[in-house]
């Protein structure tokens, strides 16, 4: 076999790995293929090969597995990390232990026994490998949980608001605008005024937040109001509006009736 080996690659130049498969394929189909079978010299080494190629077992329909199998754990981001790289995955499988099975040129990313992504591998360091789709679908779930949240807050504030949001979203208005701009008139009107424009908005049929603008206005015209200014609030500040529960002052009545009197 070394004879062969050394006799193959005696004063050959190749270019690259496919020119020299190239030239082996050439060499053992002429030069290497016409010489004489060492069992049976009647024979050429192709010849041979030709009487045993039916005998010869076939290769397996699935190539043996060869990726690199690694458990990692997804964090609070939509990333997992692997060989010193960020690879994303949806925002679904966050905060859950996943699979990579990483080949020579892929990445595949699996919750059990289902692939939730597919990347180029690569081998730098320090890279965000991202699908344009994964952090597309992360956005719009982040819009949609702040209009919920906002959704909470204004319904608890005035509860006849929920049926002009239904009545709004079913006439394909946007949610998240809607309920800002009813915040912002429930923070400047408060709750009594916006209650009674919203109830005025929807006998008219008008689910919208500018004919609650506008009955709001009619309203403080025909009381001879100024316009109400608003005055935003950072939400470290907001946060401080929180009422405080009064303590009993005993204890320090107690502490005082030891105390002599000053001479």
């Amino acid at each position: 076999m070394r004879f062969i080996r050394d006799a193959f690659f005696a004063g050959r130049r190749f270019t690259d790995v496919d020119d020299l498969n190239a030239q082996a394929d050439a060499w053992v189909s002429g030069p290497a293929g016409e010489r004489r079978c060492p069992e049976d010299e009647a024979l050429t080494v192709h010849e041979a090969f030709e009487q045993e190629r039916t005998r010869l077992l076939t290769l397996p329909g699935n190539a043996f597995p060869t990726d690199e199998v690694k458990a990692v754990c997804a964090g609070k981001t939509p990333y997992v990390r692997f060989d010193l790289n960020d690879y994303s995955i949806p925002h679904t499988c966050v905060a859950r232990t996943l699979t990579v099975a990483a080949s020579l040129d892929q990445v595949r990313i699996l919750d059990g026994q289902t692939v939730v992504a597919t990347h180029r591998r690569t081998y730098d360091r320090r890279q965000q490998i991202e699908v344009p789709e994964h952090i597309a679908t992360l956005v719009a779930h982040k819009h949609q949980a702040s209009a919920h949240r906002g959704t909470d807050h204004l319904v608890q504030a005035v509860p006849t608001s929920r049926e002009l949001l239904t009545q709004a979203v079913d006439r394909g208005e946007p949610l998240g605008r809607t309920v800002r701009a009813l915040t912002e008139l429930l923070e400047a009107y408060g709750v009594a005024e916006l209650t009674a424009a919203i109830a005025d908005a929807l006998w008219r049929g008008v689910p919208h937040p500018n004919a609650v603008r506008l009955a709001l206005e009619k309203r403080r015209q025909a009381k001879a109001e100024p316009p109400p200014l608003a005055v935003p609030l950072p939400e470290h500040l907001k946060r401080r509006d929180v009422p405080v529960r009064p303590h009993k002052l005993d204890d320090y009545d107690q502490l005082m009736e030891g105390t002599p009197d000053d001479e």
